[in-house]
């Protein structure tokens, strides 16, 4: 198994071909069969893990499984304190909230690497740099999220994944991790993986929740980047999209536990009385006797 950490200089494609001949990252690192966990955008820069450990790269790559990276971000202006605390609650990006971030203001620009296209500079309008700490993976994310609380994004450069630091690594320079680190981070994943607990879903397979809770219902589903809308899973996708059980939050904005029997606690569904029974079908299925209660299949795809 191979694990490289790379230093993704600025426009550069995190993928090894491209038809239009941009760079990727074939023109940096000559391994072969290793992929890129996740992805940093184009116009950023800083750390990017390549590893042909398709286990450990659907982990770290997972939404749900939370795995922090920190950017240090260059930002038009000097953000308030109230800007700052935004970004720390969470942002509407119209297409869903942020989750909390840690956000700080950093006193002094950090030692970095000359850009290979330098920040336009105006004298008239200051320059500051926030360091942003996320485990979302929403696209383009940062960048949204500080031009939403008015202060655009200059230049990104990620510095951590988890515990692994771009550290001396110069633009196009990659290292290999040593045992201790990669025994480090299969235990750290190892141990979000027993963290965030297992459900069945009869369309899915395995998925994971945080906690091993399992949302109560609710009209909504996972985000189109994997993550989910503050007030309830809605957004992009729906039940019937994301092959998922309906899902959503409590008035204080935890989870509600589903508990064995199926149905999220405190719920009940009224019965019908004095109904008749409708007639036999004349089709497929007509004079069977009814299953066991619930195990019937549903009208369609997940």
């Amino acid at each position: 198994m191979r694990y490289i950490l790379l230093n993704k200089p600025y426009e550069v494609l995190t993928q090894f071909t491209d038809e239009a001949g941009r760079q990727t990252l074939k023109d940096f690192v000559a391994v072969p069969n290793i992929y890129p966990v996740g992805r940093l955008d184009y116009d950023s820069e800083g750390l990017v893990l390549l590893t042909d450990d398709k286990q450990l790269q659907h982990r770290l790559s997972e939404p749900r499984f939370k795995v922090p990276k920190t950017y240090w971000v260059q930002v038009e202006g000097i953000p308030t304190e109230e800007a700052l605390e935004n970004l720390r609650r969470g942002v509407d990006l119209k297409t869903g909230y942020t989750t909390p971030a840690e956000v700080a203001l950093l006193p002094d620009a950090p030692e970095l690497w000359e850009r290979s296209k330098p920040v336009r500079f105006r004298a008239n309008i200051p320059t500051s740099w926030v360091q942003i700490r996320i485990s979302q993976g929403m696209n383009r994310q940062v960048r949204k999220m500080t031009a939403a609380v008015g202060y655009p994004t200059l230049r990104l450069v990620r510095v951590s994944i988890a515990d692994m630091e771009v550290g001396a690594l110069q633009p196009g320079q990659w290292r290999e991790l040593t045992t201790d680190e990669v025994q480090a981070l299969r235990e750290d994943m190892a141990a979000q993986t027993a963290a965030a607990g297992t459900f069945k879903t009869p369309n899915k397979g395995t998925e994971y929740w945080p906690g091993g809770i399992r949302p109560a219902s609710a009209k909504s589903g996972q985000n189109s980047a994997g993550g989910y809308n503050r007030g309830g899973f809605g957004g992009q996708g729906s039940a019937k999209s994301t092959g998922s059980s309906a899902a959503g939050r409590n008035a204080s904005g935890s989870f509600k536990a589903r508990p064995a029997g199926g149905k999220p606690a405190g719920s009940s569904t009224p019965g019908k009385t004095g109904s008749k029974p409708g007639p036999k079908s004349a089709g497929r299925g007509a004079g069977r006797k009814p299953g066991p209660a619930g195990g019937g299949r549903s009208g369609g795809r997940g």
